[in-house]
């Protein structure tokens, strides 16, 4: 079996490094790629966004399945296209495209389906805005209806800070397009923490819990909030909370993604915030949100190509997901120098030293080749997942790796997994 990955970023890099473990594949094809993902499969030299290239490839090849992680990708309709030519594809269609792609979609398709989220209201206007914030009072949440580099979410701790915040989106414009309009949210202190499913349109199959640790990284002239660590499964998970989940999050958003009679295949990711027991819908992805097929992937016993073809045929139901014992800990490395080597990045070192130790991989998000040299280029560069008996050995084992890495700018925070 063939298969062709869309993306060059950590997700699809761990997608490919579990897909490459498995029985039924004997050839991986990746676009754009990254320099790891060049050590497991084979990067073209095509536009992911170029759709009539990437199909005469996938027919000249005769590529059996094509993977979509990017939600910058299948935004574009990529599935439409690659369906129309009789190319076997995985991503989300129009209605969860959009759900992805604009978070406005999103929660008014919550709200129509009665799905619980947090209050909001939809701004243009930086004067509206401005007089909504004050009437609210902080600490309040701020959203880009797109989603920009570290995905344009913020929480603004005082008046003055949210009134900033808003001025540089819809006045000064920082995020273009993705910043035309704004969510403001009611901020809830719960407990926060992720669900992951997979669905073939019919069943939702769950697959497992994790937490997201996230904090501000600066964003050309403002700090947003961006995820830099995740541990898996999530801590204080139970039964109830879980059959709760299921019957007013998971299936209620399954209906709403088919609202418009298409049947959605795929992964889905939701961001959940637990407050006074209640359970309310913070995002929905309709893929494998950042860092989570870092962080989950590596506890994954089973072939994830079994995964993948049964929510495509519509069998997710004879489907038994089985997880190892261990949790993972994943941490991300980002660097805050663009410039380095003849001003194309800063130089990576210490990686040759961390790949032959076991249960511990690296997951390649922003970096390319300078001659023999690995570089990144700013951003958030690789990020470290290490599996252990339970959080705090896994945890252990990752900061201990990481002291063997070093680049210029290297940032990291030191808390995830941390337990009181």
């Amino acid at each position: 079996m063939k298969v062709l990955v869309i993306g060059g970023g950590g997700r699809e890099h761990a997608i490919i490094w579990k897909l490459s473990q498995s029985k039924h594949i004997n050839k991986i094809y990746c676009c754009p790629g990254n320099t790891g993902i060049a050590e497991i499969a084979e990067c073209i030299d095509l536009s992911p966004y170029d759709f009539s290239a990437l199909i005469d490839f996938v027919k000249y090849e005769w590529i059996d399945l094509t993977i979509i992680g990017s939600e910058r990708v299948f935004s574009k309709d990529i599935v439409n296209a690659f369906e129309k030519e009789g190319c076997r594809i995985l991503g989300p269609g129009d209605t969860a495209a959009q759900a992805s792609s604009s978070r406005i979609f999103a929660k008014n398709l919550l709200q129509l389906h009665r799905i619980p989220t947090a209050e909001y209201k939809v701004f243009t206007s930086y004067l509206h805005a401005q007089d909504h914030v004050r009437l609210k009072g902080a600490p309040i949440v701020i959203k880009t209806d797109g989603r920009p580099g570290y995905k344009g979410a913020f929480v603004a701790s005082t008046v003055e800070q949210a009134l900033d915040i808003i001025k540089l989106i819809l006045k000064d414009r920082i995020f273009s397009d993705a910043g035309r309009q704004v969510i403001i949210e009611e901020h809830f202190k719960g407990e926060r923490l992720s669900y992951v499913a997979a669905t073939d349109g019919e069943v939702i199959l769950p697959l497992t819990t994790l937490c997201i640790y996230r904090s501000a990284v600066e964003a050309g002239t403002v700090s947003s909030t961006a995820s830099r660590g995740a541990i898996s499964p999530a801590p204080n998970m139970n039964k109830e909370l879980e059959a709760v989940i299921m019957e007013k999050i998971m299936k209620p958003a399954l209906k709403a993604l088919n609202s418009e009679r298409l049947k959605y295949r795929g992964f889905i990711s939701a961001d959940l915030i637990i407050d006074k027991g209640r359970v309310l819908l913070d995002e929905l992805n309709c893929c494998f949100e950042d860092l989570v097929a870092e962080t989950i992937l590596p506890r994954l016993r089973n072939d994830l190509t079994d995964v993948i073809v049964a929510m495509l045929g519509q069998q997710l139901s004879d489907v038994q997901v089985e997880w190892k014992h261990e949790a993972s800990v994943c941490i991300a490395l980002h660097s805050t120098v663009s410039s380095g080597i003849n001003g194309k990045g800063v130089m990576l070192n210490g990686l040759e030293r961390i790949k032959p130790v076991q249960d511990v991989i690296i997951f390649h998000e922003n970096t390319s080749f300078n001659n023999a040299d690995i570089i990144t280029s700013g951003g958030r560069a690789i990020s470290i997942t290490a599996l252990g008996a339970d959080i705090k050995e896994a945890r252990s084992r990752a900061y201990s790796i990481i002291e063997k890495i070093h680049f210029n700018g290297m940032n990291y925070i030191t808390d995830i997994g941390a337990m009181d």
